[in-house]
């Protein structure tokens, strides 16, 4: 691709995406599975080719939250198990057996509808079966579920290779809580093993943060997200050397001289203080640059920070380069990422957004070219 045509782009280092992977998984206790969650196009990053390089890799499964994504991944030649983390209505049973995708069953009534899809077919239809041990979200509801999760398991053309629940606090330091969650699992689990006879051969409970935190919760495989693509999700440091794998860069489009008392943008919310050379740069919130960071942030420019100014727009934002007379039109910007040693991390631009890395990595928008 010719960079000189872009005006904005996200650099997608695969390499540091696998060196995550061998990261996280050099910590895993033998035997332990690893699901790479490529949803949300692998958190902005690119679902196809994340997945290509897991699958290159040696990664176990990938899991999406619903069946297009999915699909995405089997059109492009993807062979791993893919694990659909949502609902799909059960119209769609014929797509989810004929494609060998692996559906969530949240529910009995849901279970019921997919077995009987399924039957229709003459088939049987892969499922991981989710408890709700805590979460409020997805899923059969604990331990007063155990009935249903049963009359579930012994539908006839439903074939459950997994259980699995989610955290709600694994990524902050609420043992007590992560805890309770887990002996509801394994308890849930324990119970229905023995009143069906049934062994269940994945159970799976540990995101990101339960991964980094709390190795007890590894069970049969993991599930890492944002550090799989280079994040700590929470505030404690994590016991493995992640590497950022996305920088997001655009350009320096004008430079102009404005005199004290001078506005910048929407709202006149910056004014000059002094005589000030000012950046126009090539990227606003339609590309994923939060107006939330208006006057809160920085960008490098040729290794140095200069600050954001005014409300960020559409398509632009200005950069206060006074102080860097070097600074010139067509020089590269890193809004966040890394680049011969400087850095402004995700962590730290969601911050002071309001938000979290997730979002922020998520939210580059698809008008800006991944250049891997």
């Amino acid at each position: 691709m010719d960079h000189s045509r872009l005006r904005c782009w996200a650099e997608i280092s695969l390499d540091n995406i696998e060196h995550n992977y061998r990261e996280i998984r050099k910590k895993l206790p033998e035997g332990c599975r690893f699901t790479g969650i490529v949803k949300a196009d692998a958190y902005g990053h690119g679902a196809v080719p994340v997945s290509r390089r897991l699958e290159a890799a040696g990664a176990d499964y990938l899991a999406v939250s619903f069946i297009d994504e999915a699909l995405t991944l089997r059109e492009a030649g993807i062979k791993l198990p893919i694990l659909i983390l949502g609902h799909s209505p059960e119209n769609l049973a014929p797509e989810l057996i004929k494609y060998d995708i692996t559906q969530t069953v949240v529910s009995l009534e849901a279970a019921k509808a997919y077995s009987n899809a399924a039957a229709g077919l003459g088939a049987k239809l892969k499922c991981h079966l989710k408890l709700d041990s805590g979460m409020g979200r997805f899923g059969f509801m604990g331990k007063d579920a155990i009935s249903d999760i049963i009359t579930a398991l012994n539908l006839d053309n439903l074939y459950f290779e997994g259980i699995f629940t989610h955290f709600a606090v694994s990524d902050i330091a609420d043992t007590e809580y992560t805890r309770l969650q887990y002996d509801i699992f394994a308890d849930v689990c324990s119970k229905i093993e023995d009143e069906t006879g049934k062994h269940i051969s994945i159970k799976h409970c540990a995101n990101s943060g339960a991964m980094i935190n709390y190795p007890w919760t590894y069970a049969d495989m993991v599930r890492p997200g944002i550090a799989l693509y280079g994040c700590s999700p929470g505030a404690r440091e994590p016991g493995f050397s992640l590497r950022p794998c996305m920088t997001l860069k655009t350009r320096i489009s004008q430079i102009k001289q404005i005199p004290t008392g001078a506005s910048v943008s929407y709202g006149r919310t910056w004014k000059a203080q002094r005589p000030s050379r000012i950046a126009v740069l090539a990227i606003g919130y339609a590309d994923g640059l939060f107006r939330a960071l208006s006057d809160k942030a920085s960008v490098l420019v040729r290794k140095t920070r200069v600050p954001l100014i005014g409300r960020i727009c559409m398509d632009l934002v200005m950069a206060d380069v006074t102080d860097l007379p070097q600074a010139d039109v067509g020089d590269e910007v890193i809004v966040f990422g890394e680049s011969e040693g400087c850095s402004i991390s995700v962590e730290e631009l969601s911050t002071a957004a309001g938000t979290i890395p997730y979002e922020l990595l998520c939210a580059v928008s698809a008008r800006v070219p991944r250049v891997y």
